[in-house]
């Protein structure tokens, strides 16, 4: 398969409880996904970490990365693939001590330039921006804009995401300012997500971009 343009990046719904784990197979089983982040709030970790497990297993199976969200900690009980840092939840360099050196680490920057950079020079994998449009999965803060995209990709090789609002209808621009990834939770699990997750993959391969070292 030729390399898309933008990759998804699935984020889990708050609940992942009850036939959750079916619905991420079909989700997975519908297309290409890059990575998958595990989020939940308001519970211990010995809960997470269970609720976790057989989500991990689906992502393992398929070969996607299990990205933990928040917590280190977490993301070294599990093994994870990786950690996704917001500015509140502790450092690079200390999640790096902590995981490895293969781990993904990626990394909240909002629509801050200042953040993104700082997070490249202590070693981040990615940095996310956003929120591109309003969400509903979480309260939207900071809006970020299609010039960031463009600057990034401009200047640095490291890889950027795009979060916030994002739907196979209004993907495009994302794509074409230079977004490496696709952070999409609502827009997947509010529906049928075979289908939602098949509707982006037609979106992606409808807007083609020039790679960055072409």
């Amino acid at each position: 398969m030729a390399k898309l343009s933008s990759e998804l990046y699935l984020i889990s719904p708050l609940d992942v409880a009850g036939n959750f784990s079916d619905r991420l197979a079909r989700a997975l089983d519908a297309g290409p996904v890059a990575a998958f982040q595990f989020r939940v709030k308001d519970i211990d970790e010995h809960e997470a970490a269970r609720l976790a497990e057989p989500l991990q297993r689906i992502c393992a199976d398929r070969e996607v990365a299990f990205i933990v969200n928040d917590s280190i900690s977490l993301a070294k009980r599990l093994g994870a693939d990786g950690v996704h840092l917001g500015q509140d939840d502790g450092d690079v360099n200390d999640a790096r001590d902590r995981l490895g050196r293969n781990a993904q680490i990626g990394v909240t920057c909002h629509d801050s330039r200042h953040m993104a950079m700082d997070a490249g020079e202590e070693g981040a994998d990615y940095v996310a921006f956003g929120a591109f449009y309003p969400s509903s999965t979480k309260e939207t803060k900071h809006v970020a804009g299609l010039d960031l995209l463009e600057w990034w990709q401009g200047i640095f090789e490291l890889p950027c995401v795009a979060i916030g609002g994002i739907t196979p209808s209004n993907c495009a621009p994302l794509i074409q300012a230079g977004a490496d990834f696709l952070a999409v939770s609502s827009a997947v699990w509010s529906g049928d997500e075979s289908a939602n997750v098949a509707a982006f993959f037609e979106a992606i391969r409808a807007n083609p971009r020039v790679a960055k070292d072409d």
